[in-house]
């Protein structure tokens, strides 16, 4: 049965998330529940499955691109400074906003990051209502939450 055309449908942004502590993890996953984001979330723990993921190989072929990428820098296999620079160097991948979230407190790692072209840096533990409000901005800014009519077959 097809919907009328007056019908609007959203689309949940895909997030995919970098984190191999279980722990910051479950902090991130409980935070986008409270907010107000419509989000659809993957987990990959290490580099080398998250490099898999975003160029959809092996298992991950109809893996959904995502709308951002929230980051640790400190992964097993291929750590996250390698991954970024492979996300900004990729034409299909460089307009993902990435956002680095790491423990590290080093200006040094900061500055790296930013000179990669990752568009945010938030040092863990991550300040809750700071991360919430970066979410916010994400999805303001890349206006994942627009509504797009219902296609009438």
């Amino acid at each position: 049965m097809a919907l009328p055309t007056t019908e609007a449908v959203g689309r949940p942004m895909e997030i995919l998330l970098i984190e191999d502590s279980l722990v910051d993890a479950r902090f991130a996953i409980l935070a986008l529940r409270k907010s107000a984001v419509q989000h659809r979330m993957t987990l990959l723990r290490d580099g080398q499955e998250a490099t898999q993921f975003l160029l959809r190989e092996g298992i991950f072929g109809r893996a959904p691109r995502p709308d951002v990428i929230l980051l640790d820098l400190n992964l097993p296999i291929r750590d996250g400074f390698q991954l970024l620079q492979d996300i900004k160097s990729s034409p299909e991948l460089c307009d993902i906003p990435v956002v680095i979230m790491t423990a590290t407190e080093s200006h040094r790692d900061a500055l790296r990051a930013q000179l990669s072209d990752a568009d945010w840096f938030l040092t863990k533990p991550v300040n809750l209502p700071k991360f919430l409000e970066l979410v916010q901005q994400l999805r303001t800014h890349w206006r994942h939450d627009v509504i797009l009519p219902v296609e009438v077959c």
